[in-house]
């Protein structure tokens, strides 16, 4: 608590001027919404979501008071695979086609030590599931067009088969296919909105 509260304080002796309450749009050309699931038992295999959309409100002296919205176009999945990608848009899957978005919105934050913890309902395949995200912040800063920038990152694990996302094969050896447990990581740069 204290490093993320010495953390804010020099923020407000840098940026006095842009210390407030503000929303701000992801920027999506400098963010990353991406996930790593185990293959095979052996490797990993890591992937993104190529478009969405996303704000937040976020009060540097009042973090707590974070709030956030998301929606994900599900057929962007991106593995580098074709054929992989296919399937991942398929009915055994996210089914793409009836499910097109992906979407997420806190229900509450919470300051615990040098990481703001975000609590939000994730909807996917038509089921909303609340999950926690724990969230690093990045910093904030004016960019050279005189742009505020804020930037979060965090990361958290969830099971697929709690949104329907069953879809596997077990292995003559023991273990799956595609395991249930899904590593969701995230690196998101917001503008603030000019008011």
């Amino acid at each position: 608590m204290k490093k993320l509260s010495a953390v804010f304080a020099l923020i407000a002796i840098g940026f006095s001027g842009a210390l407030r309450a503000a929303t701000y749009e992801v920027d999506p050309s400098h963010s990353h919404i991406g996930f790593a699931v185990r293959h095979m038992v052996v490797a990993t295999v890591r992937g993104t979501f190529d478009e969405y959309v996303g704000s937040f409100n976020y009060d540097p002296e009042n973090p707590a008071n974070f709030s956030a919205s998301a929606t994900i176009k599900t057929a962007s999945i991106n593995t580098r695979n074709a054929k992989r990608d296919d399937h991942l848009r398929s009915p055994d899957f996210f089914d793409a086609e009836q499910f097109p978005e992906i979407k997420f919105e806190t229900t509450g934050a919470e300051l615990a030590g040098d990481q703001l913890v975000v609590r939000g309902n994730l909807t996917m395949r038509g089921v909303t599931k609340e999950i926690i995200l724990p969230l690093t912040f990045s910093g904030i800063v004016k960019d050279p067009w005189g742009n505020t920038r804020v930037g979060f990152e965090g990361s958290t694990t969830i099971n697929r088969q709690d949104w329907g996302i069953s879809w596997s094969k077990t292995l003559d050896t023991g273990g799956l296919v595609v395991s249930d447990d899904v590593k969701i990581e995230l690196s998101v740069e917001g503008i603030q909105k000019s008011e």
